[in-house]
């Protein structure tokens, strides 16, 4: 027989569980979900990925919407060259984004015949094909794909078109404590090269480091709901993969 009682117990140890659940997500982990191709070869459209809040400090964004309770960032970290970092956009504070981060405070990045150069100095970079296939939105692009090199040692794939869209450039000089951003798929993301919708993040719109996948899915092949598909629509091989 349900009681009052009972009812109460149960609304208590539902409000207790909210409670752990958002002090979780605020202050350890959060999952994310990659609704975009600017990241490719290395993040696909429908993987799923664990943040850790704790890697750069806290600020506001820290928290689910972003409330004002505090201003500035705590128990800061410097993040490195090379992460792949969730941030909130400084057009709105609001909107999601992942990229790589390639500059820090101080930093000049700047490109010449496609090349990206840190500091006057090109980022070392290896082809590993001439012929690989990424999306671009709906669009499928066709993409030669290099191993680079950060100056700290930090190796990642990143892929250009090859008759690359952005050749040349100013130099972008990083303010303090600010960053600036790539997408590995580098002629299909809007980031810090496009300084009215992106631009230089200040350190208080970090949300947190990109630490591995938990799981992933091809929205393209079909709905998670035809089981019966499974093996084609659930990348199995990038469960738990660290993210590099």
């Amino acid at each position: 027989m349900i009681t009052k009682k009972n009812i109460n117990e149960n609304i208590i140890t539902i409000i207790y569980a909210l409670i752990i659940a958002i002090i979780i997500r605020s202050i350890f982990i959060q999952p994310f979900y990659i609704p975009s191709s600017s990241m490719e070869p290395n993040l696909l459209v429908g993987d799923r990925l664990f943040v850790t809040k704790y890697s750069y400090g806290y600020s506001k964004h820290s928290l689910p919407f972003s409330p004002p309770i505090f201003e500035g960032r705590i128990f800061f970290a410097q993040p490195k060259r090379g992460d792949v970092i969730v941030f909130k956009t400084p057009s709105d504070n609001r909107t999601d984004y992942i990229k790589r981060l390639i500059g820090i405070p101080g930093d000049t990045i700047q490109f010449i015949d496609g090349n990206v150069y840190l500091n006057d100095n090109q980022i070392l970079k290896t082809i590993i094909s001439k012929n690989d296939k990424l999306f671009c939105g709906n669009k499928e692009i066709k993409v030669k794909t290099f191993k680079e090199k950060m100056p700290n040692g930090r190796v990642y794939n990143a892929s250009y078109i090859k008759s690359s869209t952005f050749m040349n450039s100013d130099k972008y000089i990083v303010p303090e404590d600010h960053y600036f951003f790539l997408g590995d798929n580098r002629d299909c993301s809007k980031d810090s090269r496009f300084l009215s919708e992106v631009g230089y993040v200040h350190k208080d719109n970090l949300v947190g480091k990109a630490q591995f996948l938990f799981f992933s899915s091809n929205k393209k092949v079909g709905s998670i709901i035809q089981f019966w598909k499974w093996n084609k629509i659930i990348r199995f091989d990038r469960f738990f993969k660290k993210i590099k």
